[in-house]
């Protein structure tokens, strides 16, 4: 729990969750589960789990997981996305697209795929909220509908969202969360974007995080290039009461990711990243790859989100690469990750950022 002599220079993100340092694990879908989760809560932060390709069972056994392996608060994270109405047009001239591909492997065009594996919170969602009383429920694309937020609100859990605008953190906090995510253009995954589907516009942390604290009254997590303590110590300076780290904890062994994902963080630098809608027809980041160079990397033909996932399938499991059709997310500041044990990189980003807060006051406090 948060110490009451805690040195961090702001503790409204400590006292709103009940953590010893302000540091959000991101809960990846696909690429976080229990153990990083249960890593990051034992050294101080938020553990987080996805639940947007988990069925309720499944997320009432993980939380059951890691409240064995934990005290620590719990954040269960899900998507608010509305599933598109069927479009074969669109599916149709999306499989045209790909079907060099299915050519080159062998496969027909008419391969059965499956379907939308990323669901919206609902009705059955939020039951087992209800159930298992996670501390926080974060959202990405906003919130659900007024009812079901309600619901979430009276199991005592704090709301918090992302925002890549100003305005959709006016919005967020108008509609009741606890907290907002500033998520600057760098960050990896997909954009939480729900205002704006202009990506040309979209803004990067630096910009965005002090813009977003002076237009709300509640606390602002940053997120986007969060991989060291230099950073975390600039988000602080900016005005963030707490910031989410994603990429940096994906080399740790407790993540769910691929070894080929592995070699493309340890290989990655500052231009090795892009956004994409190609994998899922939602814009995202992630490490460039042969289908983003020769399709995208963000292409008009991509089907409504999640659809796009469906037809790549069959390509994943034909290639002998199949890191070819397989989305490697993560933000610009890959190159910066270290494959260290998660609980020790938790550890050492608070320690680091603390130092670099204190050597800040001292100069301060040393200017004629």
């Amino acid at each position: 729990m948060r110490r009451t002599n805690s040195p961090w220079p702001d503790l409204r993100i400590l006292k709103l969750v009940g953590l010893e340092h302000p540091i959000f694990q991101a809960p990846m879908a696909g690429a976080s589960g229990v153990d990083l989760a249960v890593a990051v809560s034992r050294a101080g932060g938020l553990g987080g789990l996805p639940c947007a390709l988990l069925t309720p069972a499944q997320i009432t056994q993980q939380v059951a997981q890691y409240r064995q392996g934990t005290e620590g608060p719990l954040n269960l994270n899900f998507f608010c996305h509305l599933m598109p109405a069927p479009d074969e047009a669109a599916e149709a001239a999306w499989r045209q697209s790909l079907a060099p591909y299915y050519r080159e492997l062998g496969l027909a065009l008419e391969t059965p795929v499956s379907g939308a594996s990323r669901a919206p919170f609902d009705e059955a969602y939020c039951a087992v909220v209800e159930a298992v009383s996670p501390e926080v429920v974060s959202f990405h694309f906003g919130l659900p509908e007024l009812p079901l937020l309600a619901r979430v609100k009276a199991t005592g859990a704090k709301v918090i969202s992302s925002a890549t605008t100003v305005a959709e953190a006016i919005w967020l906090e108008a509609q009741g969360c606890d907290a907002v995510i500033a998520m600057g253009y760098e960050a990896g995954g997909h954009r939480g974007s729900f205002l704006t589907d202009d990506m040309g516009t979209q803004p990067g942390l630096m910009a965005l995080l002090p813009q977003v604290v002076d237009a709300v009254s509640i606390p602002v997590i940053a997120a986007g290039a969060m991989a060291d303590g230099r950073a975390i110590a600039a988000a602080f300076a900016l005005g963030a009461a707490g910031v989410q780290v994603g990429t940096a904890y994906l080399p740790c062994p407790q993540s769910l990711i691929g070894a080929f994902h592995r070699t493309a963080l340890a290989t990655a630098t500052d231009e090795s990243t892009a956004l994409t809608n190609v994998f899922t027809g939602r814009p995202a980041r992630g490490i460039i790859n042969r289908l983003m160079r020769e399709i995208g990397p963000l292409s008009p033909d991509a089907p409504a989100f999640p659809t796009a996932a469906g037809a790549l399938g069959p390509l994943r499991s034909a290639s002998s690469t199949p890191e070819d059709f397989t989305p490697l997310w993560a933000g610009q500041a890959a190159g910066l990750g270290r494959a260290i044990d998660a609980e020790d990189l938790t550890r050492q980003l608070a320690r680091d950022a603390l130092a670099r807060l204190a050597d800040l006051g001292a100069r301060s406090q040393n200017r004629p």
